[in-house]
C-alpha cells in the first residue's frame, strides 16, 4: 500500500484550484493561494514527483462527441482454473484497455468482480457492446447493466 503525504493547507488549496483549472499559469496560480511563482512552481513540482499530481487532462462533453448514452455495467468473471494458461482476471484487465466505450473500470469486492462505466452513441451501440465485444470475452460469466439517467455530482467526462 502507497504511503499518504501530509500536505498543509497550501498544498491542498493548489491542488484544489488545479483540480478545477488545470491551465492555470503558475502567476495566476500565485495568486490564488498567496504565494511567490516561484514557490508554487516548487510545490507543483513536489507534488508531482511524490506522486500526488498524476496528471493533468481535458474534461470532454461525451453528447458533443456523439456518445450521449452513458451507462455503468456490473461483470462477474468466471473462476480460475489449473488449467488456464492465464488468468480470467489477467486476461480481462488485458482486454479492456483496448475497448474504446469503457471510460472506466474499477475492481470490485463483493458478488460482481468489476464495474465499467462506458458511453456509447445510443442503445444500439451498447447492444453491440454488450453482444459482440463484453459477453463474448472468455472471461466474462455474466454482467448487469444501469443506465444514467441524470448526472448529479461529477467530472464531464
Amino acid at each position: 500500500m502507497t504511503e499518504s503525504i501530509t500536505l498543509d493547507a497550501i498544498d491542498q488549496r493548489i491542488i484544489a484550484a488545479l483540480q478545477q483549472d488545470a491551465r492555470l499559469s503558475f502567476e495566476q496560480l500565485a495568486e490564488r493561494v498567496g504565494l511567490s511563482s516561484s514557490a508554487v512552481l516548487r510545490r507543483v513540482r513536489r507534488l508531482e514527483g511524490d506522486g500526488v499530481i498524476t496528471g493533468y487532462s481535458a474534461q470532454v462533453a461525451p453528447e458533443r462527441m456523439g456518445l450521449s448514452l452513458s451507462a455503468f455495467i456490473n461483470v462477474r468473471l468466471e473462476k480460475h482454473t489449473t488449467s488456464q494458461r492465464q488468468s480470467p482476471m489477467d486476461s480481462f484487465r488485458a482486454a479492456v484497455q483496448g475497448w474504446t466505450e469503457v471510460v472506466d473500470c474499477v475492481a470490485l469486492a463483493g458478488e460482481m468482480d468489476y464495474l465499467l462505466r462506458v458511453q456509447v452513441r445510443d442503445m444500439e451501440h451498447y447492444a453491440r457492446f454488450i453482444r459482440d465485444t463484453l459477453l463474448r470475452h472468455p472471461s466474462v460469466q455474466d454482467c448487469k447493466t444501469s443506465f444514467v439517467l441524470e448526472r448529479v455530482k461529477g467530472r464531464a467526462q
